[in-house]
């Protein structure tokens, strides 16, 4: 798999080339820089635009093999320097033009009113712009504005606008390169979405894996399941980063076809981590007293959904999910231990609510009083 670099990244080497040109008067068509992974980044730079005191140039996204949706667009910089008499010292102003996101809610990277570029980005960007700098014995104000001409439509397949960036893209990256499918990036987005939650003043959040349910969520208790944060398939994942923050209380909300793994103590409930659903309801059936002949079938289901309408039809469905629900809690509790307090509700789309813990009434109180403000 080929790795790619981030939108950091190619906004540090088109800034790095842009004051190159700048304070040097030559055009320069690649540059190179080091990303924070220690990998060098041979950057090809285009859309060379030079005049007397701005220099713009533009490098291409590259992901790599991880299919990122900013792959393909031009991340520019331009470079101004705005101040050329003052000689005392040398000042590099980093901010984000058309395209580039601003931050509209605390929690993020960077502060509300901010151009949404990481703090690590803007330690690239001004590493490298203060290299060239130093090699041309320039003191004085730089300006460095980072654009993306379609930023905004862009960000319109990201999360940006839920949490709170507005207008364009991040302009973002740790490592400074980009790995293939990395679980990792997703896992921080979760971290963003719960730490943004912590810093408006909550000490509980609801979490789901997905969007099933959200119509049954809102006739059966008024609640919008998308205002939830979305783990996907990293509940332990979750649960820590919910501790290590502080929160008090979490209500997980799921999919029988997801949390049944929990059940069975898979806490990452992406298939290629583990299966074994039907196995799982098979084990509660039996503790259940359900009919070898049903279990035979529930082996052989699919779906959860057809697997439970075989219970059902033995009115054994209560009893399968209760049990059920007393091991996922079990689980969960485990995993938290004694930083979270967490209640759950387990449904299908078919049969509805299916199971849910004791605590979990009091939490839905608290988010569908906290939707109605």
């Amino acid at each position: 798999m080929r790795y790619g670099f981030t939108t950091g990244s190619c906004a540090a080497a088109a800034a790095k080339a842009a004051a190159y040109m700048l304070l040097f008067g030559i055009k320069k068509e690649k540059i190179t820089i080091k990303t924070p992974k220690g990998i060098t980044y041979n950057a090809d730079i285009t859309d060379i635009s030079i005049k007397s005191d701005e220099v713009s140039c533009a490098v291409m996204k590259d992901g790599g093999d991880d299919p990122d949706v900013t792959t393909g667009c031009l991340i520019y910089a331009t470079v101004k320097n705005t101040d050329k008499e003052r000689k005392q010292e040398l000042i590099i102003n980093i901010d984000g033009g058309k395209g580039v996101g601003r931050v509209t809610k605390p929690g993020l990277d960077q502060p509300v009113g901010s151009a949404a570029i990481n703090h690590v980005p803007r330690e690239m960007i001004e590493g490298e712009v203060r290299e060239v700098c130093d090699e041309a014995d320039y003191k004085g104000v730089i300006d460095v504005i980072i654009s993306v001409p379609n930023g905004e439509s862009i960000a319109k397949k990201t999360f940006n606008e839920k949490l709170g960036i507005v207008d364009g893209i991040s302009i973002i990256g740790t490592s400074g390169i980009v790995e293939p499918m990395s679980s990792k990036a997703l896992i921080e987005t979760i971290r963003t979405f719960l730490r943004q939650r912590r810093e408006e003043g909550y000490d509980y959040v609801a979490v789901s894996p997905g969007n099933y349910g959200i119509e049954y969520m809102k006739r059966a208790y008024g609640y919008d399941l998308d205002r939830s944060i979305k783990c996907s398939n990293y509940i332990g994942d979750t649960i820590d980063m919910a501790g290590e923050l502080g929160f008090k209380g979490m209500l997980l909300t799921g999919h029988i076809g997801k949390l049944v793994k929990v059940s069975g103590g898979i806490m990452n409930t992406h298939s290629k981590e583990g299966d074994c659903r039907m196995e799982l309801i098979a084990a509660a059936g039996i503790s259940s007293n359900v009919s070898s002949e049903t279990l035979k079938k529930v082996l052989s289901c699919v779906s959860t959904e057809e697997a439970l309408r075989l219970i059902k039809e033995e009115n054994r469905l209560d009893e399968v999910m209760n049990y059920i629900l007393d091991r996922v809690m079990y689980n969960l509790r485990k995993r938290a231990g004694e930083k979270l307090d967490i209640d759950c509700i387990i449904y299908s789309n078919e049969l509805f609510e299916l199971a849910k813990s004791e605590g979990a009434d009091r939490w839905l109180t608290l988010l569908v009083q906290e939707q109605e403000q």
